[in-house]
């Protein structure tokens, strides 16, 4: 099989071949993130297990960055390639990399100092508080090279890479699993461990690729001579500010469950909602994934006004994600049990919430694919204003409101039902944007 350019045309096939090492890296990111928590919750403790379940949403939201960079930079960089502007495109990518180093280096200072405080601030109890405090600094320390990697992961896609993308997902989330067995269970280095094979992995993921597009490669892209650009700043920003929306308004959305629980169950709340985000993060990662791949089609397209290719990988990517979801919520229900077992089989009280809450939150998976793709498919069309919408309203409106609304309608099991009917909510409010656009960009 070829090498698979952005300029060709795409079947269902082709599509799914060049989107699928981007699905695999998200699922094997989320993957290595899964079993940090497993063997936290298994070899650690249920209250460590929670503490870093409560801080997590924080680092997630401050990683976030990278992802706007990332996302919006990939659109930006897709489309002036479509544009026959190679050389515009590589002092973009330039600019771009060195700005994110930049901005993580801030955070990791701010990160390193408060964030005991903001665990504190968040309505952690004193000693939940000093384990984020424990757990936190350790991967703020290594900040910039853990943000850098989520801006290389949608990028790859745009420089022709997904597979070289891949790869590094791989070798970074092995080296994280090793390293928890080892500094976790056989070394007893307890959440010190779990926080060291994360930032040590996290380190990989982002000095490899900075190192690759340093040398002389086989990609689109590559580090050059580059000077500040405010309006390619700024445009990659806009592009990529749905992506930071959603991830601050998921972490906004986790702060949330996380205090609505403490409220009406208490820590074993806590715990059994971070086995189902664990579980969530792959399931959402496949979409993530495909849109990740497909975006740098689409924003390809665009800007070289091929709008006949650009409908029909829309439309490929609708039903792809419709199919995908219908999978998802099938296998989401089978693995409840095993999945609860495996996080907290230990406490037979804590198993059974945790099974029965996954139950009802899947369902959620047949609808947010749909949403995801609809904000990712604006982007690639640099639209980063409407994109920006869909994720404000799928998260910030629909979401927030829910988790306060509906457990005051059904009690504790309204906490979990809540994310169906923002789910719902979202595919109806971004199907209405994406007809309204219809003409104007011709899908």
């Amino acid at each position: 099989m070829g090498k698979i350019q952005l300029s060709d045309h795409f079947g269902y096939k082709k599509l799914l071949r060049y989107t699928l090492p981007s699905m695999i890296m998200m699922v094997v990111a989320s993957v290595y993130g899964v079993v940090d928590g497993l063997f936290v919750s298994n070899f650690v403790g249920k209250e460590e297990f929670s503490s870093v379940n409560f801080i997590m949403p924080v680092i997630l939201l401050l990683a976030a960055l990278g992802t706007m960079f990332g996302t919006g930079g990939a659109a930006l960089i897709a489309k002036t390639l479509g544009e026959g502007n190679r050389r515009k495109a590589r002092r973009t990518f330039s600019l771009l990399v060195w700005s994110v180093v930049i901005v993580g280096a801030v955070i990791a200072l701010f990160g390193f100092i408060f964030v005991k405080e903001i665990a504190l601030l968040l309505g952690a109890t004193k000693e939940m508080a000093l384990q984020c405090e424990l757990y936190g600094r350790i991967i703020f320390a290594v900040f910039p090279l853990y943000i850098l990697q989520m801006f290389f992961q949608p990028i790859m896609s745009a420089a022709e890479k997904p597979q070289l993308g891949l790869i590094l997902s791989i070798i970074s989330g092995v080296l994280n699993i090793v390293l928890d067995y080892v500094l976790i269970v056989v070394f007893e280095m307890g959440l010190v461990g779990a926080a060291l094979a994360t930032a040590i992995a996290q380190s990989t993921g982002g000095l490899i690729p900075l190192f690759y597009f340093s040398s002389p490669n086989t990609s689109l892209l590559r580090l050059c001579k580059t000077k500040f650009d405010a309006n390619a700043l700024l445009k990659t920003s806009s592009n990529g500010i749905s992506e930071l929306i959603s991830s601050v308004s998921m972490s906004v959305v986790s702060m949330l469950y996380n205090y609505q629980l403490m409220k009406y169950i208490g820590p074993d709340g806590v715990a059994a909602y971070g086995v189902i985000m664990y579980a969530g993060f792959i399931f959402v990662a496949i979409y993530v994934g495909f849109c990740m791949g497909s975006a740098p089609i689409i924003a390809y397209n665009y800007g070289a006004e091929n709008k006949k290719e650009m409908k029909i990988v829309f439309h490929k990517s609708l039903i792809i994600t419709f199919v995908f979801g219908l999978i998802m919520i099938l296998g989401s229900q089978i693995l409840a049990t095993p999945l609860a077992k495996l996080f907290v089989g230990y406490d037979q009280g804590l198993f059974e919430l945790t099974q029965s809450a996954f139950r009802i939150y899947s369902i959620s998976f047949l609808f947010c694919g749909f949403t995801i793709y609809a904000s990712a498919f604006f982007t690639a069309l640099n639209n980063g204003f409407i994109s920006a919408l869909i994720s404000f309203a799928r998260t910030m409106i629909c979401e927030t409101s829910c988790v306060i609304l509906i457990p005051l309608i059904f009690g504790i099991s309204g906490i979990w039902f809540a994310i169906i009917f923002a789910e719902v909510m979202a595919v109806i409010f971004s199907t209405i944007l994406l007809k309204k656009f219809r003409k104007k960009y011709g899908y």
